[in-house]
């Protein structure tokens, strides 16, 4: 045993792993050295004490330092980018939670440690924003330790240190040799490294930053459809030498590639060879994480339940706000640090978790002896051993991320709530409780069995890196650290700013939402001429374009999704189609007449007759809820608010453009990855036996435990940096990642469980279109669920690759209309059942993919999304027919507090234009709105210019143009209004590009905890004003009126009125149809 004799402090203490390069060097004795004040040069470290578990000498430390700084003072080795990484490995090298690692006695060795580890070539240097507590660690040379990269499993009884024996023998001139190859290559290696880095980091920052909700940019089935998939600004754009200020996200996939470049020395060698995955995900796994707990459970249930039901109840109202996943995202984590705080005990038995369960030799009953301060189980009262079972674990990232899950699956309302709300609210057709139940269970569960038995495909190939997910798992790593570091001046932590802006946001909304509700509808410019037509069309918030971007009320602001989440880029795309279509075409189209759109208001969310009136749709069905030709002939035509016709125009051109545009900018990357996914789906038995003959996975819990690759690596003279594209290591685990090595630990979950559920949910939908009157056959809904197949993995392809969403909401509307025409309900079913399976199975796809990047279980993944389906379906299911019966007026314009359904209204119209009338009377050849059609084949060749004149041209504004986000977009109007995009849009002027450019620091900090604070504050506050003030009925709150309650509601904006009026009796459009 080498002797201890050079440490100040004699009590026993772990030393820590040497790096695995360094382990093959023979021990030598130190002697004993008196305590100096010398500084690492490099590192600022006190040289106080030398331990002597180190195999390395005082004079191997000196000549290698010298050699280091003579290197570094020319090749600048240590740049500002890396310290990101090298604060991410310092802390935390191995993954394990900041509580489970404990400091040293002394500070020998982290003084020693940051020493050799940027000896080394590990630059391993401290950051301003590093936390001034947490031990230096040495971190593990990645091209060489295949078993550090894997899942931490501490023997029992060490506490998650590593062993002390560190004895390794080699031959003797390993040293030297090994000394001598990283001073060739360290010259020659680190200006590619650092460049590599660069990218790597500058990825990171707009991962972890830069977000787009998906209720804006997916347009008005953002609301229950897509997942939480923020959208990015894309760091292919990033050059070697710069960041740009603004990306497009129009890069080749292609970028991202390492190839090119030399592995890092601190990635294993089978990382994601994506610079954005290796940014934001880190390649390691601590297997000692509490995850199934009863915390997890509580706050999953408790959020599915808060966030369905509220999301559900705001779907009704106009104007509102959308509770999306990233609010439980920050809301969850004081949470579970709260309970950890209320719960926890000093004399609490101690616990030991693999993978994710508690194991049965630390059981709260267990036999085993315990420590002293620990009181046994006997001894504690009834209402402690309650606390200790709910104290089980810690809260971590990795409970953090199935919350998250949980709240992701359940946030968005589910599609088939839409459905019962037109069948009972508009068609007047009786929707049973279990017809509900049944109906919204099975098309929300559908979703996930296709996302199940397409993970092969969709979920674990490497090249499917799905970038929506990756802000979320920077996002787990970031709350985790609690940093508070200073930005811009602003010392206040994000939970303290997010307390002060939520309560100033709850007590404001009284204003708008009670006492003065001009300021939410602020048609200011009206006022002064209130029966001017023409100032109502331009200047109106309620039927009109909304030409003056003025609210106070967030409702207004962010019920097309949070400005402050939408990169700047995209809201210009969106202005730009706002201003050109809406502000442009719309006016010129309406006043010219065109289509006979001057005989109706020129923006609503409702469909007219011939007279100008809200059209009757009861006047043209039979009793049994099926078309009556007949009586359509004497009734009228429906005809279309010129909005709601450019509407159409734009959404049938924004699925053309989506094909187009991903073909042109993305084809290329979507067919290398596809077949590099089948390549590793075939070669997956041959990796599974490649990994079990070469042990692949290896816990770490010793410090002398060594791999045999390892091993090879260090009698081997192949150089250090490999190239990620090389074919050594075992063929890299035959492509695949690091992350797919990791969660070969876990059990799968069978494909039999995502079997069953698919045939016990189809046999449910069988059922609800057999056994009520929907008029959809069976053999319609296998239809629907077979189109939703055949798109599905291509439609997750384009998703996992380019972020991009593609829905086949109007394919199913139009395969409905031609095949069961003139049935409203069968229509409206069809579409749930193919277009909610297809938009469903992506969110939990999506979902599956963070659980991989996190390392969740999946069967305890499997557990979370049922269990969240679940209760949210139920929940909104009660809820809704809650507000059937005590909301009055629901769904109607004189409903209170403005409950009158604008989403539902919408869907309502399109089941009369697909399902009543049909396409064909719609559309077809002499009808009125057979123009419409050119939309497709306008949307399909628009990307083909723009992407031959900028494909070559980087700094092209040309770049920034994305039609699919231009166009997607606009199919929010209606039921939003011109005023929804034009505040909306100077919100995230503000914000995104002013603020963004003038306090990058600030802007980083505080703009996701901002815009949680708005949202969250404002739904509180709706909740309150409604349930707390209106619903009562209080006489003083209905007789409360005053010049601020009647204003706005004076005049043309408000009453709707048409450019051109008719006289009793006459009518427009065609004479016969």
């Amino acid at each position: 045993m080498p002797s201890n004799r050079g440490r100040r402090d004699q009590s026993p203490s772990t030393p820590l792993p040497l790096p695995s390069d360094l382990q093959a060097v023979p021990l030598r004795p130190l002697e004993p050295l008196a305590p100096t004040q010398n500084r690492d040069p490099v590192t600022g470290a006190p040289f106080s004490a030398i331990s002597s578990a180190s195999s390395y000498s005082v004079a191997d430390l000196s000549s290698d330092l010298e050699r280091r700084l003579e290197t570094s003072n020319s090749t600048a080795s240590l740049p500002l980018e890396r310290l990101g990484s090298a604060q991410r490995r310092t802390a935390d090298p191995r993954g394990r939670p900041r509580q489970q690692i404990e400091p040293p006695e002394t500070t020998t060795n982290a003084a020693v440690s940051e020493s050799l580890t940027d000896s080394l070539g590990e630059n391993a240097h401290t950051s301003e924003h590093m936390p001034k507590k947490g031990p230096f660690l040495l971190g593990s040379a990645a091209a060489s330790s295949g078993p550090s990269y894997g899942a931490i499993s501490p023997s029992p009884g060490s506490a998650g240190r590593p062993s002390t024996s560190s004895t390794i023998h080699s031959e003797p001139n390993a040293e030297s040799e090994m000394r001598e190859r990283r001073r060739r290559s360290s010259v020659g290696s680190n200006l590619r490294r650092d460049r590599s880095l660069s990218v790597t980091r500058a990825a990171s920052r707009r991962q972890s930053e830069e977000l787009g909700g998906s209720t804006v940019i997916g347009g008005l089935e953002g609301r229950f459809g897509t997942t939480e998939t923020p959208l990015l600004n894309d760091p292919s754009d990033i050059k070697l030498d710069e960041v740009e200020e603004e990306e497009s996200g129009e890069e080749s996939l292609e970028d991202y590639s390492d190839a090119e470049n030399s592995a890092d020395e601190h990635d294993p060698p089978d990382n994601s060879p994506y610079a954005q995955v290796r940014a934001s995900v880190a390649p390691t796994d601590n297997t000692t994480l509490s995850i199934n707990t009863p915390r997890m459970w509580t706050l999953s249930v408790l959020f599915s339940i808060l966030g369905s039901s509220t999301n559900l109840f705001f779907s009704l109202r106009y104007p509102s706000v959308a509770i999306t996943p990233v609010i439980a995202l920050l809301l969850v984590h004081p949470l579970g640090l709260l309970w950890d705080f209320a719960l926890k005990r000093h004399d609490d038995p101690p616990e030991e978790y693999v993978d994710g369960h508690r194991s049965e030799t630390t059981s709260l009953r267990s036999p085993t002896i315990q420590p002293q301060h620990v009181k046994p189980w006997r001894q504690r009262s009834s209402l402690d051993k309650l606390r200790l079972w709910l104290a089980q674990g810690r809260w971590n990232e990795k409970e953090h991320s199935c919350v998250y899950v949980s709240s992701n699956v359940s946030f968005g309302f589910a599609f088939a709530t839409d459905v019962i709300v037109e069948q009972t609210q508009f068609y007047k057709q009786e929707a049973t409780i279990p017809y509900q139940l049944l109906l919204t269970l099975s098309t929300q569960i559908l979703g996930y069995t296709f996302a199940g038995l397409t993970r092969r495909f969709l979920v674990r190939p490497s090249g499917m890196i799905w970038p929506g997910t990756l802000m979320s798992a920077a996002m787990f790593t970031t709350l985790h650290k609690e940093e508070n570091t200073v930005a811009n001046g602003w010392r206040i932590s994000r939970w303290n700013f997010f307390y002060i802006v939520w309560f100033a946001t709850f007590v404001f909304y009284f204003l708008p939402g009670l006492f003065f509700p001009a300021l939410s509808y602020f048609n200011v410019v009206t006022w002064f001429a209130p029966d001017n037509v023409v100032l109502a069309n331009l200047f109106g918030v309620v039927s009109g374009l909304g030409l003056f971007p003025l609210t106070f009320d967030w409702a207004q602001v962010a019920y097309i999704g949070s400005p402050l989440l939408t990169p700047f880029w995209a809201a210009m795309n969106v202005v730009g189609g706002l201003v050109v279509i809406m502000w442009i075409i719309a006016p010129i189209a309406y006043y010219s007449n065109w289509l006979y759109s001057a005989y109706m208001p020129i923006l609503s969310a409702a469909v007219f007759d011939n007279t100008g009136h809200v059209y009757d749709v009861s006047k043209v069905l039979t009793a049994d809820f099926m078309f009556d030709r007949e009586a359509y002939s004497k009734y009228s035509r429906v005809f279309l608010p010129i909005t709601y016709v450019l509407s159409y125009a734009v959404q049938f051109a924004g699925l053309a453009s989506l094909l187009t545009h991903t073909a042109c900018w993305h084809g290329k990357d979507i067919w290398t990855q596809w077949t590099k996914s089948l390549e590793e789906v075939r070669d997956q038995p041959a990796a599974d036996a490649a990994a079990a003959a070469s042990t692949a996975y290896q816990p770490v819990s010793d410090g002398n435990e060594q791999s045999s690759s390892r091993r090879e690596r260090q009698n081997s003279s192949t150089p250090i940096n490999i190239r990620r594209s090389s074919s050594s290591m075992e063929g890299l685990m035959n492509r695949e990642d690091v992350h797919n090595r990791l969660m070969r630990r876990y059990k799968d979950a069978p494909m039999t469980w995502y079997l069953l559920t698919f045939v016990s949910m189809t046999a449910i939908g069988i059922y609800v279109v057999e056994s009520y009157p929907v008029h959809l056959p069976w053999y319609g809904l296998l239809l629907a669920l077979g189109i939703c197949s055949i798109l599905f993995i291509p439609i997750g392809i384009i998703m996992a690759v380019t972020n991009q969403h593609s829905s086949i909401y109007l394919i199913c509307q139009l395969v409905a209309g031609v095949l069961f025409p003139g049935r409203p309900v069968a229509n409206m079913v069809f579409v749930t059942y193919g277009y909610i399976s297809s938009a469903q199975g992506i969110k939990f796809a999506a979902d599956l993919k963070l659980g991989h990047y996190m390392k969740i279980p999946p069967r305890i993944l499997f557990s979370v999304q049922m269990v969240a389906t679940i209760v949210s379906s139920v929940t909104q299911i009660a809820v809704l027919n809650w507000m059937f019966v005590n909301v009055p007026g629901i769904c109607t314009p004189q409903a209170l507090n403005g409950f009158t359904c604008p989403i539902a209204r919408v869907h309502f119209n399109g089941s009369i234009l697909w399902g009543v009338v049909g396409p064909s009377e719609f559309f077809g050849p002499n009808a009125t709105y057979r123009p419409l059609v050119w939309a497709f084949a306008l949307g399909a060749v628009l990307p083909i210019p723009l992407w031959l004149y900028a494909r070559k041209k980087r700094n092209s504004i040309v770049r920034k143009i994305n039609l699919p986000v231009l166009f997607g977009s606009l199919s929010w109007i209606p039921p939003a209004t011109g005023l929804n995009f034009s505040v909306w849009a100077v919100v995230c002027y503000l914000f995104n590009y002013l603020i963004k450019k003038r306090a990058p620091a600030w802007w980083a900090k505080y703009t996701m905890t901002l815009s949680a604070a708005l949202d969250s504050g404002l739904a509180f506050g709706i909740v309150v004003v409604f349930f707390g003030f209106i619903y009562p009925g209080w006489g003083w709150v209905v007789n409360f009126k005053w010049w601020g309650t009647e204003v706005y509601k004076k005049g043309c904006d408000w009453t709707a009125c048409s450019y051109l009026g008719l006289q009793d009796g006459q009518r427009f459009g065609p004479e016969t149809w």
